[in-house]
């Protein structure tokens, strides 16, 4: 198995048991080392008493792609610190995408950027996230094709 096939397993292996993206609605369009991109339709049971979409959700959706993102190399990560900022509102309908990217990689830490835009390409949220790389491997009787 080379490094996109372990990434895609990985991250096929964190979906089968994770009820709140699957809660969410969350998409998967691209998965590889170091990197996801997921979409989700904002619904009427996300929003908040001001009518737009409960800022949690943003942040959720941006949680996942780092979850994803920073697990998929194939040992388990735990995010340590994460932050997101808000600049712009997000309202029933809009369909989100998030993208996460690895910006360093170490052996016990890495830091991920993932910008979260709207349909219609407005960045709707800015998040960071530090994860902590355990020793736990997802699939530790496979053996890893560097390509």
């Amino acid at each position: 198995m080379n490094d996109k096939e372990l990434a895609k397993k990985v991250v096929s292996r964190m979906l089968e048991h994770d009820e709140f993206s699957k809660w969410l609605g969350i998409e998967v369009l691209n998965i590889s080392p170091g990197y996801s991109k997921l979409k989700m339709k904002v619904r009427k049971d996300m929003l908040n008493g001001f009518h737009t979409c409960h800022g949690g959700i943003t942040f959720s959706l941006a949680d996942s792609a780092l979850a994803f993102a920073s697990n998929n190399h194939g040992r388990v990560a735990v995010a340590l610190e994460t932050s997101i900022a808000f600049p712009a509102p997000v309202v029933e309908g809009d369909e989100l995408t998030a993208i996460a990217k690895e910006q360093s990689k170490g052996n016990s830490v890495g830091v991920y950027n993932v910008s979260v835009v709207n349909q219609a390409g407005v960045k709707v949220g800015i998040f960071r996230g530090t994860v902590y790389r355990t020793k736990k491997e997802y699939f530790p009787e496979e053996k890893i094709e560097k390509d």
